[in-house]
């Protein structure tokens, strides 16, 4: 049973952000983990400000430097269906074709789902872990084969958004308001790493919102691509996965940005994978270092060692796909 809050529902941004500053209140995009979270009691809040009635909030459009300005609240169907994002922003509309279930993505919405809590079983459940402000990170000696591999520093969640990667690979960034300042967060750094606080997912204090991502203008040459793999092909969260921005000046790889879904606590950067491709021709023997560069230097824990093959593996192929 959720706990009881009010509602508001304001009908512009100004009227959204004085209601989170006057209050402890909680956002409501698309709902599609705000209830969870009430419903399990992650958390609690006496008011919800939904988001949804603010048109200057929505929409898909080009910037006038060739670049995307996609609207906080934009669905995550809009954005998979979206041409020029399949056409210019790959990685992105594949991530956002995976996430969960069809009724899911036509409700969640793009910040939401950067923004979102993490999908540990002990945090989601009837215990008092550290995230949650107790002293013990329960999956570190328990149940942990979905757990981190990289970045598990006293929390070993792995951070559930699809989007975050491929935004993260393309070089979005976040557009962020509170009643008193507007500033801009690139989504490689939004994100809050569980060494500098296990308390909190994002660097988004509680009185602001994302208002809107914006994508840089893709350079000649890139192409990108995201691709996880689940327990089931529906609903679930990455087990592994893998977003690519590449730049290609002929068969070389000119530049590289490589981030990891399914792998650590936050969208996670594989410079080792970066280095191993570029200025290279991705030939087997490159990708054959690539794969492994991918693992270097992580840390399963006693349950999710699998994991080393499952991003060798991931890697290795979506390599041999983009190249072509």
């Amino acid at each position: 049973m959720l706990p009881k809050f009010s509602h508001l529902r304001p009908a512009t941004l100004r009227e959204a952000l004085a209601a989170l500053d006057a209050s402890d209140a909680r956002i409501h995009g698309g709902g599609t983990d705000l209830v969870g979270c009430l419903r399990d009691r992650v958390f609690t809040t006496e008011r919800v400000v939904s988001l949804s009635a603010i048109p200057e909030l929505r929409g898909i459009a080009a910037t006038g430097d060739g670049g995307l300005r996609i609207g906080a609240t934009a669905t995550l169907t809009e954005i998979a269906g979206h041409p020029a994002i399949a056409d210019r922003f790959t990685a992105i509309a594949d991530a956002a074709r995976v996430v969960a279930s069809p009724q899911l993505r036509n409700q969640g919405t793009i910040a939401g789902n950067l923004c979102q809590k993490p999908r540990c079983w002990y945090y989601r459940g009837d215990f008092h872990c550290l995230r949650k402000g107790g002293e013990l990170c329960y999956a570190y000696e328990g149940e942990n084969q979905h757990h981190c591999i990289f970045g598990g520093d006293l929390c070993y969640i792995v951070h559930p958004s699809d989007t975050a990667p491929a935004l993260a690979a393309l070089g979005a960034v976040c557009r962020v308001s509170s009643a008193s300042a507007t500033r801009s967060v690139p989504v490689d750094r939004l994100h809050v790493p569980p060494s500098v606080d296990p308390r909190r997912e994002t660097v988004l204090e509680p009185d602001e919102v994302v208002t809107e991502l914006v994508l840089p203008a893709p350079p000649a040459g890139l192409r990108s691509s995201y691709l996880k793999i689940r327990s089931r092909n529906a609903w679930d969260f990455a087990l592994a996965g893998v977003a690519l921005a590449l730049v290609f000046d002929g068969d070389i790889v000119r530049s590289a940005r490589v981030f990891l879904s399914g792998a650590a606590p936050v969208p996670w950067r594989s410079t080792a994978v970066e280095a191993a491709i570029t200025g290279q021709a991705l030939d087997a023997a490159t990708i054959a270092a690539a794969a492994s560069a991918a693992v270097a230097g992580a840390e399963p824990l006693s349950g999710n060692a699998y994991k080393l093959a499952l991003f060798e593996g991931l890697v290795a192929g979506q390599l041999e796909a983009i190249r072509g």
